[in-house]
């Protein structure tokens, strides 16, 4: 991460007119205990918070659980991300108008909330549980934008697109096939920089300002499959994650 952020550095001009300041914090948002460490760091050294961004990510890995016990892939694209934002929304309301990015999937389409089997103690498909976790996502932003209303504070949620990244590391593709898959993702997939414009849209332009609870691709808005719209699974998800991260006894 320092050397991400020397690079930046480097690129924008250490003290160049409006370069700001570049910090880096630790976060392990597989790890309660890091995501309200992160949090009171913030709220201590910070007087505004305009943008926050939930965008970490872990794909289709082995069955493993997080520190607190909770299933991976939902531990971390969720619930890590809703400690997070809920430990930092007096801030956000403070520095309103303020904006609230959540990094979703299109893959959203194929989860499905099971109130039974939240942390997968059941039954675990690593396809599966990453798309609910993704969908929890959509919910999740839907929820709070409603929330929000009135505060000056929007959150909308995206799908970047299939992205050239490490995120696809626990998929398992054979020998004989990764040349051709690299083939395929080189002329296909987005650079990061390319998947980073819609996060960047929704974070920075005048175009999106005041719009709240909505979904966007590609930078522009796009419809939600029913279940991703069903406010009352969305508040019941909510109420469950306000105790499964301590929020409420």
């Amino acid at each position: 991460a320092e050397r991400a952020a020397r690079e930046i550095r480097a690129e924008v001009g250490e003290g160049a007119d409006g370069a700001g300041e570049l910090v880096v914090r630790e976060l392990d948002l597989a790890s309660l205990r890091s995501v309200r460490a992160f949090c009171h760091r913030v709220l201590q050294e910070e007087s505004r918070l305009d943008v926050l961004i939930n965008n970490a990510g872990i794909f289709q890995c082995p069955y493993m659980k997080t520190e607190d016990g909770f299933e991976m892939q939902f531990g971390v694209n969720h619930l890590g991300h809703f400690l997070l934002t809920n430990l930092l929304l007096g801030l956000l309301k403070n520095s309103a108008p303020s904006r609230i990015v959540v990094v979703s999937s299109k893959l959203y389409k194929y989860g499905e909330i099971n109130f039974e089997d939240l942390n997968s103690e059941i039954s675990y498909n690593k396809s599966f549980c990453y798309s609910r976790s993704k969908l929890a996502n959509i919910l999740f932003a839907r929820e709070l934008a409603r929330r929000l209303e009135g505060t000056g504070v929007t959150v909308n949620s995206l799908h970047p697109g299939i992205v050239r990244t490490n995120l696809g590391r626990h998929v398992n593709i054979p020998l004989l096939a990764k040349p051709l898959f690299n083939l395929v993702s080189w002329a296909f997939f987005k650079t990061p920089l390319e998947g980073a414009q819609t996060s960047i849209y929704l974070a920075s332009s005048p175009d999106v300002e005041g719009v709240s609870g909505k979904y966007f691709g590609d930078c522009k808005e796009e419809e939600l499959l029913p279940k991703a719209m069903d406010d009352l699974v969305a508040r019941k998800l909510w109420d469950i994650s306000e105790v499964m991260v301590g929020l409420l006894k």
